[in-house]
């Protein structure tokens, strides 16, 4: 049996995986990544703008637009 791993094996396993923490990370949004929304401050605001930041970054790798 040939258990050598191709290319295209990886990348779709990688693929399975960033959609997995894709959908983590919608949960986790939905839920106010676990804050209180009566209780949220400035720190949490910071949290969410270096987030989006990052989110523009891993965009810009693939060629997509910024928000």
């Amino acid at each position: 049996m040939n258990t050598k791993q191709t290319a295209i094996d990886a990348y779709l396993a990688r693929t399975a995986a960033i959609h997995a923490k894709l959908a983590r990370l919608q949960q986790l949004a939905d839920d106010h990544f676990g804050h209180d929304p009566d209780a949220i401050n400035w720190g949490h605001v910071g949290d969410l703008g270096w987030v989006d930041a990052a989110l523009d970054d891993l965009l810009a790798i693939f060629g997509g637009e910024h928000a």
